[in-house]
């Protein structure tokens, strides 16, 4: 069992982070099992494996990190923080370019592995965002009862 609280059941990957006190492996799969596509992936056995074994010997930071590789490859760690107690994580997809100037995935957490799940749940939501189209998606398949009328005035 996680060590949430036991009346709050947040449906939220992001809620149920910030409300942990420390992580488990039950709810490290949890949470990979709500928010991982490529998990476990066939092309890359490798990964997956060393993240499984991660999980089994209870190296939380390393196998948050190995998710963010094998999940969102195109981010990177930007930032880790310590600062008043609270962990502070940033992922980016270009780092090279000034904090003002890059869409940045941030975490915070007393917790530093889950300051990092914090912020790859939040690169994960925006990447989700940034793939979804901006104009609304038109049905392929046309009515049954449609049927194309010809307009033109001939007369």
């Amino acid at each position: 069992m996680s060590f949430l609280a036991e009346t709050q059941n947040p449906a939220e990957p992001g809620d149920r982070l910030r409300n942990a006190y420390a992580v488990t492996a039950e709810f490290l799969s949890d949470i990979v099992s709500q928010t991982c596509r490529r998990f476990p992936s066939t092309g890359q056995s490798g990964k997956t494996a060393r993240i499984e074994r991660l999980i089994e010997s209870g190296a939380w930071t390393d196998a948050a990190l190995a998710l963010i590789d094998l999940e969102l490859p195109q981010w990177q760690l930007r930032r880790i923080a310590y600062d008043e107690g609270e962990w502070h994580c940033a992922l980016s997809r270009e780092r090279e370019l000034p904090d003002w100037l890059d869409q940045s995935a941030e975490g915070r957490h007393a917790d530093l592995a889950l300051a990092i799940l914090s912020a790859f749940v939040e690169a994960q939501h925006i990447s989700a965002s940034l793939r979804r189209p901006s104009v609304p998606a038109v049905r392929l398949v046309a009515h049954q009862l449609y049927e194309p009328v010809c307009s033109d005035n001939f007369g």
